[in-house]
């Protein structure tokens, strides 16, 4: 069965840390750009980083020096560790594996086929 699930959202205070983990099964991150995404009611889904085959990064400005990307090939894992969180980071965030290998990072969603299921990220001031 393929899949993948993110996990590690939570509700945190202002300037609280959360680890978000996505793991799939059936489908290979090696070699692939994996990116995190979030969307907040009422607005537009917005990527919020983005890790290519070779190590690069991507990072929305609203969340540059706060969060960091990361991959695990053998276990098949993202992550995302977010420090500093905000009230404005309050989302529903989704991991995703670009379609294409070897692809460079992308902020459309079209360039991503597989998604997980979200994880509820919420921050209160």
């Amino acid at each position: 069965q393929v899949q993948m699930v993110a996990s590690g959202g939570g509700s945190v205070q202002a300037g609280g840390s959360l680890r978000l983990s996505c793991t799939a099964s059936g489908l290979p991150f090696a070699g692939y750009a994996l990116a995190w995404f979030r969307q907040a009611p009422g607005n537009e889904g917005e990527i919020v980083a983005c890790l290519v085959w070779s190590g690069r990064t991507h990072y929305a400005d609203s969340v540059q020096g706060r969060v960091t990307i990361s991959r695990d090939n053998a276990k098949n894992t993202l992550r995302l560790q977010m420090n500093s969180l905000e009230p404005e980071d309050t989302a529903m965030y989704y991991c995703a594996r670009s379609t294409i290998k070897y692809a460079p990072c992308s902020t459309s969603h079209d360039d991503f086929g597989s998604w997980g299921k979200g994880t509820q990220v919420t921050v209160s001031s």
